[in-house]
């Protein structure tokens, strides 16, 4: 809709040229450094600066409690290797002693037997 309120080309001119310098105005004062700015600027930075640091904090900590917890898998599968070894070792004794005490009951029959071939022998000779 048009507005009824009839101007004239002079009046909107003026009004146009007045818009634009408030604008320039408005930019200008913008440019310019206002105290509260500034402190409002420091503010952000320092927020930003204690943001970062915290978020370093976390990722140095989620670091350690990862490096912790590597190094305890660590430990975990030296224990279990070590237990396996030892576990090897005294079924490798065990079978040892097993074959000893079996080459043992060998050496005893044979020399029973022996014994009493001797004794068959003798009592025939």
């Amino acid at each position: 809709m048009r507005t009824s309120k009839k101007t004239e080309l002079a009046e909107r001119r003026g009004t146009a040229t007045e818009a634009k310098a408030a604008l320039l105005q408005a930019y200008r004062a913008a440019q310019k450094p206002a105290p509260q700015r500034e402190a409002r600027q420091q503010e952000r930075i320092r927020i930003a600066e204690a943001r970062e640091a915290r978020q370093t904090a976390r990722e140095q900590a989620r670091l350690e409690e990862q490096a912790g917890l590597d190094a305890e898998a660590q430990e975990r599968k030296a224990v279990l290797a070590k237990a396996a070894t030892a576990e090897a070792d005294a079924r490798e004794h065990a079978e040892n002693q097993r074959i000893t005490r079996v080459l043992d009951d060998e050496a005893m029959r044979k020399a029973m037997r022996d014994q009493r071939y001797a004794a068959r022998k003798a009592r025939q000779g």
